[in-house]
């Protein structure tokens, strides 16, 4: 299951009580107050983490509370803290509240502190004083903090895949990541964004995602629609993947311009590949035809067949050379 929005009730702890006690030793019948302090409750905190993509750990949880703090105990001992909440989100993850943008995670161990817990209260030895030398007087922790937030993810990925639903997006990610993503013959077979890491000769990584296939007026909510075309926003380069095989593979090309340019014009200045896809079904003139109809868009066409691994070694180097000029 991929879930991408989520609204959550979140309660930081409260912080526990201070508490009226008495020294009580041998010869000192009248020790005086000796009372501890509450403990402080727990804070709830956002921790961004590169090998999460989906916020499905959250379906469930309509309220999330972090632990109490102890009451204070006798001996002046202060009572236990509440230990922080610390809650998994993938990169990407937006914080709303009201429906207002307070932060962004973005990178990996980045951390946001969301509800901040209670302080603890005071025991009675804080009130001892020449006037009151036996103070029954304590306070209790305060409330932490509580917050219905929404949380959502744009996935963040260095190089995104778009193309019409059986393009052989999802083949082109099992090659190039070694990923096992769902295949079939019938579109929208990828229900949701996949991430997948490609490692270079050189050690050096990437990351990959296939966004599901977009279709014309995906940008007005058809299709799989606008859900996860704002995933396509934080890629920082594009791989068009068009089926040459297609009727018409530019038409396929300027339809998948225009829905990104609908959603959002931006995207389109990012830098981007023109792959084209499945060339072992057609004949090399053919595929030339193809190739000279695409130059007015991109001087370099990648033609590849990622089921039958034909020219893939070409496509890692150029993605390569791209991601080394980009980040």
């Amino acid at each position: 299951m991929f879930i991408d929005n989520i609204k959550i009730h979140f309660i930081a702890g409260k912080g526990g009580d201070g508490t009226v006690a008495w020294r009580r030793e041998k010869f000192i019948p009248k020790g005086g107050p000796y009372g501890g302090n509450g403990g402080k409750g727990a804070s709830i905190i956002l921790e961004a983490d590169e090998n999460i993509i989906s916020l499905e750990h959250f379906f469930h949880k309509k309220n999330i509370a972090a632990q109490n703090g102890n009451n204070g105990e006798a001996n002046t001992r202060t009572g236990r803290d509440g230990e922080d909440l610390i809650l998994k989100v993938p990169l990407g993850t937006i914080i709303k509240e009201n429906s207002i943008e307070i932060f962004e995670l973005t990178k990996h161990k980045e951390t946001f502190l969301l509800c901040r817990g209670g302080k603890g209260g005071k025991g009675n030895i804080h009130f001892k004083s020449s006037t009151n030398r036996s103070p029954m007087e304590f306070t209790h922790g305060t409330m932490g903090e509580e917050k219905t937030i929404e949380l959502d993810l744009k996935l963040i990925a260095n190089i995104g895949l778009a193309g019409f639903p059986n393009a052989g997006k999802s083949t082109l990610m099992n090659k190039l990541t070694n990923n096992k993503v769902k295949i079939a013959s019938y579109p929208f077979t990828t229900l949701y964004p996949n991430i997948g890491i490609i490692k270079f000769e050189d050690g050096s990584r990437t990351f990959l995602a296939d966004i599901p296939g977009i279709i014309k007026d995906a940008h007005l909510n058809k299709g799989l629609g606008l859900s996860f075309l704002k995933h396509i926003e934080r890629t920082q380069i594009l791989l068009f993947i068009i089926d040459a095989s297609s009727e018409d593979p530019l038409s396929d090309f300027l339809i998948l311009r225009d829905e990104i340019n609908c959603y959002n014009k931006n995207i389109l200045e990012k830098p981007s590949l023109i792959v084209l896809n499945k060339i072992d079904l057609l004949l090399e003139e053919d595929i030339l035809k193809i190739i000279s109809k695409f130059k007015k868009f991109s001087q370099k066409i990648i033609k590849i067949s990622a089921l039958e691994n034909i020219n893939l070694d070409n496509l890692m180097d150029d993605l390569k050379n791209l991601k080394v000029s980009q980040i």
